[in-house]
C-alpha cells in the first residue's frame, strides 16, 4: 500500500526530476491536486536543480534536493474533505521520505535541536484519512519553521483557509518556502530555512485567487497579495492553468484568527 504511495512522479510540466517518468495512469492519479491538471512550473530556471515530484493520497510535493525542503506542496481542498479531516485524530509521525536518496533528502537529525519547528506546508489538519495524515508528516512536506510563526499566525492561516475552502465548497492551495536574499541560513549545515511561507488559493468557481505571504519569524505581520506578485517573487507559476487576468486581481480572504497570547 505504502509503495504506491510513496512513488516518486515525473510531473509531465516539470523537468529534472530525479526518478524516470512512469506509467501515465499513476500520473492521471496525482492530477487531481492542480487546477485543470496542471502542475506548477518553475520560470526561474536555478530552482530546478536536483527536484523530484511527489505524489501523496490528498497532496503533491515538488522537492528541492538543494534545500532539502518542498518548493511547494499542492492541494484541492473540498467541503467534504475538511469534514472528512476533522474526523482523523492527529498522530505526528514525522520521517524523512524513503522515496529520495539520503543525499538530498533532510533528516530527522536535522531538525533535532535546531530550535526550530518542523512546519507542514500541506497540513495535518487538512488530510481526510489517517494514511494522507501520516504521509503529510513526510519531512518532504516539512519546512524549518519558526516556532511562533508556525504555532500562531501560520496556524491561524492554515485555519483561514480551511475555512475559506468549507464556504467555498472547492479551493486549489499552493503552500511553499520563500529563500530571499544572499545568505540563506541553514539548519545543520544541510536544510535551508526559508525566509518567508507562503499560502496561494484559487476558487475555481467564482476564477479567483489570492494569497497570504508572512515573514518566517515570530509576530503577526503578513501580506495579502494577487498570484501574479507571488509567482514573480517565487520564480514559480504556481496555476499554469489560471489566466494572467485573474492572477493580477485580488480575491477576498478571510482574516486569519489568532490565538490570545
Amino acid at each position: 500500500m505504502k509503495t504506491f504511495k510513496h512513488l516518486l512522479l515525473a510531473l509531465a510540466c516539470l523537468t529534472n526530476l530525479l526518478a524516470p517518468a512512469i506509467t501515465g495512469a499513476q500520473n492521471q492519479a496525482c492530477q487531481k491536486h492542480f487546477v485543470d491538471g496542471k502542475a506548477p512550473s518553475f520560470t526561474r530556471a536555478s530552482l530546478q536543480q536536483k527536484t523530484a515530484g511527489l505524489c501523496y493520497d490528498a497532496f503533491a510535493v515538488m522537492h528541492s534536493g538543494v534545500s532539502r525542503t518542498p518548493l511547494w506542496s499542492a492541494e484541492r481542498l473540498t467541503r467534504e474533505s475538511i469534514a472528512a479531516a476533522k474526523e482523523v485524530r492527529r498522530k505526528d509521525a514525522f520521517h524523512a521520505e524513503e522515496a529520495l536518496p539520503p543525499t538530498v533528502r533532510a533528516e530527522l537529525s536535522d531538525y533535532a535541536r535546531s530550535g526550530y519547528d518542523r512546519g507542514h506546508m500541506s497540513p495535518a489538519a487538512d488530510m481526510p484519512t489517517e494514511e494522507a495524515q501520516h504521509q503529510s508528516f513526510s519531512l518532504a512536506n516539512i519546512v524549518p519553521q519558526d516556532r511562533e510563526n508556525n504555532q500562531r499566525l501560520w496556524s491561524a492561516i492554515e485555519g483561514a483557509t480551511r475555512h475559506l475552502a468549507n464556504q467555498r465548497g472547492e479551493i486549489f492551495v499552493i503552500t511553499g518556502p520563500l529563500f530571499e536574499g544572499e545568505r540563506i541560513q541553514r539548519i545543520n549545515g544541510r536544510v535551508f530555512v526559508p525566509t518567508h511561507v507562503f499560502k496561494a488559493i484559487y476558487d475555481p468557481a467564482k476564477k479567483e485567487g489570492a494569497a497570504w505571504l508572512a515573514p518566517n519569524a515570530a509576530g503577526d505581520t503578513y501580506e495579502v497579495m494577487s498570484l501574479a506578485e507571488l509567482e514573480k517573487r517565487a520564480g514559480i507559476n504556481l496555476f499554469p492553468a489560471v489566466p494572467d487576468s485573474v492572477k493580477t486581481q485580488v480575491m477576498p480572504l478571510p482574516e486569519p484568527r489568532l490565538r490570545k497570547r
